[in-house]
């Protein structure tokens, strides 16, 4: 690819929701505009997902690519004219009439995304079973959580190189090998069943496999139940209570069939956020989403928030960072043998936090340097000098001193105060 056909590249993935809204900072930005190398808007540092972008064919692309090649094939399908992979995501729509004083209307209910099941009631249980505000009805906050979390647990920057900020060859080469083994080893997608269908399927598999695996074993046990056994004795993996008989049960394929969650409790180990349309990807008896299970195998770049394949980065703050993305966060300087300051978890360089960050000063009315001493009371700031930390009456100084504050003044003494207020 030449020079010009890259920076086409570039510039229509970062014309991709132009101008949005940030539905978090409403009128303060000026709309999205992504940054050049960082996940987020230059003008409010939000992230994409907090922007009324539109996303869905962006997304069904994402998730299309990451069940490629794998067993989960039959919930993508390929387009004619691109040959990209596309997530047919189930759509529910349920219509219940409704009385009016005289008509009957109609009101439609649509579901942005449901459980891939033949039985509408079992997929219309498990909506009804989710928190209100996390069901997915087009138009609600439910829908807007679960686009932010397609966003936030599933980075296709996590899958794809392509949407990474200048891999090596090598770098390419090792994520690629990344990618595969998780497809092989860890991804899955929750299936929707009644707590007894799981039972028949895992007799099923006893059928078939030898008697000496973990998960015939486990299938044996339940085997010794008696027949007529109830969905009441069956308990949910993460909060151990019992399911409720008729009540449907979400199961992990690569977890073993002995493993049941109720809809609320499919979540990941780390965020406890659910997990978004159910895809998992399971390691050590735990269930993780997409983000959370890359940053148990691989450390994350806390600038660009891609995962690190180089053998060189750096460490600073309890973060990891690419060499070249250990910047200020407000002009992108390298920080690399500077001085910065960390302002909400993130590097400022020196002369960005005395213009945008610093401490005002009561005394002097000027910008605290973050390597000079100061005096703090009550969210008011001072030099700690003898020309600023001073009586706001007789400008006797204060340092080493008793004081007594007022609303951002300091007093010596009690005559000095009471002069003053009068």
């Amino acid at each position: 690819m030449d020079l010009e056909s890259k920076v086409k590249k570039m510039g229509l993935g970062h014309e991709q929701g132009f101008g949005a809204p940030c539905l978090k900072c409403k009128d303060k930005c000026e709309g999205f505009e992504l940054h050049f190398w960082r996940k987020i808007c230059r003008n409010c540092k939000c992230g994409q997902e907090e922007h009324d972008v539109l996303t869905s064919n962006e997304e069904d692309r994402k998730v299309g690519k990451l069940f490629e090649d794998t067993k989960y094939t039959t919930l993508i399908a390929k387009l004619k004219n691109d040959g990209i992979p596309m997530y047919k995501r189930n759509v529910m729509i349920l219509t219940n009439p409704v009385q009016a004083k005289k008509n009957i209307s109609i009101n439609t209910v649509t579901y942005e995304w449901a459980p891939p099941v033949q039985n509408q009631t079992l997929a219309r249980q498990y909506m009804q079973m989710l928190p209100k505000e996390k069901q997915p009805v087009a138009g609600s906050e439910g829908a807007q959580y679960r686009k932010k979390q397609l966003a936030k647990q599933l980075p296709a920057h996590d899958q794809d190189p392509s949407k990474c900020h200048e891999l090596s060859p090598n770098e390419v080469k090792q994520m690629e090998q990344f990618v595969k083994k998780y497809k092989n080893e860890a991804l899955g997608v929750g299936d929707v069943k009644l707590p007894g269908e799981l039972e028949s399927k895992a007799t099923d598999k006893n059928n078939v496999n030898s008697g000496d695996r973990s998960t015939s074993a486990a299938v044996g046990a339940m085997e010794d139940k008696s027949a007529d056994q109830k969905a009441s004795q069956y308990s949910c993996y993460r909060c151990k209570l019992n399911m409720k008989e008729g009540d449907p049960a979400v199961y992990a394929e690569r977890a073993g069939y002995d493993k049941l969650w109720h809809p609320a409790c499919f979540v990941c180990c780390t965020c406890s956020e659910l997990l978004v349309d159910m895809i998992y990807f399971w390691k050590n008896g735990n269930l993780y989403c997409g983000r959370h299970y890359c940053d148990s195998e691989k450390p994350r770049c806390a600038g660009c928030d891609e995962l690190i394949f180089s053998n060189e980065y750096t460490q600073a703050e309890g973060q990891n960072w690419h060499l070249k993305h250990f910047c200020c966060f407000d002009c992108d300087c390298v920080l690399a043998g500077e001085i910065y300051v960390m302002v909400n978890d993130k590097p400022v360089c020196r002369p960005c936090y005395v213009k945008k960050h610093a401490a005002i000063c009561q005394g002097c009315h000027n910008a605290i340097d973050p390597e000079v001493q100061r005096v703090t009371y009550n969210n008011f700031n001072w030099h700690a000098t003898q020309e600023c930390f001073l009586c706001s009456c007789c400008s006797k100084c204060l340092i080493g001193q008793k004081f007594m504050p007022v609303e951002g003044m300091v007093f010596c003494s009690v005559e000095c105060k009471k002069k003053m207020m009068s």
